[in-house]
């Protein structure tokens, strides 16, 4: 993996520093990155994304899910219960634990999550506050300022 020298962009903007933050973050969690567990990102439609996991072997209660500052974290630490009760031959599922973090673009929130055969679907919309949503401005007509000859005369 490269690594970019981000410094000139620093030099030369004023009031990008979120984006300049993201990249460092982005480009340090991929040199990080063990790749596991795997995952897909879905767009399922213009304001609608999925994040689907592959979580063999866990339950509810072994995951974690926590937004905080546009980064949505999942947790999964793996109880060692049942590892000292088993005798493996041989051990292919991973149980080991695991942190995984993805940066949330603005007004996308998670909707929710759900733990079904082995996959954590994690439902994310992108919502935009009324204030930002584009407006159609009404146009008005002006009507041309006639005189009333009658009302003219009366006073």
């Amino acid at each position: 993996m490269r690594s970019y020298d981000l410094s000139p962009l620093y030099r030369t903007t004023v009031g990008f520093d979120r984006l300049s933050s993201l990249l460092d973050t982005v480009n340090r969690s991929d040199t990080n990155s063990n790749g596991y567990p795997p995952y897909n990102i879905e767009s399922l439609d213009e304001n609608q994304y999925q994040i689907t996991m592959a979580l063999a072997g866990y339950t509810e209660d072994e995951l974690e899910l926590v937004t905080e500052h546009q980064t949505l974290t999942v947790k999964g630490q793996k109880s060692d219960n049942d590892d000292k009760e088993r005798n493996y031959l041989h051990r292919g599922i991973a149980t080991r634990s695991f942190e995984r973090r993805f940066q949330l673009a603005d007004h996308v929130v998670v909707k929710g999550a759900r733990l079904n055969n082995g996959l954590l679907q994690i439902d994310l919309a992108r919502e935009i506050p009324e204030a930002m949503k584009p407006k159609t401005i009404q146009i008005e007509t002006s009507k041309p300022n006639l005189i009333d000859v009658d009302k003219r005369d009366a006073a």
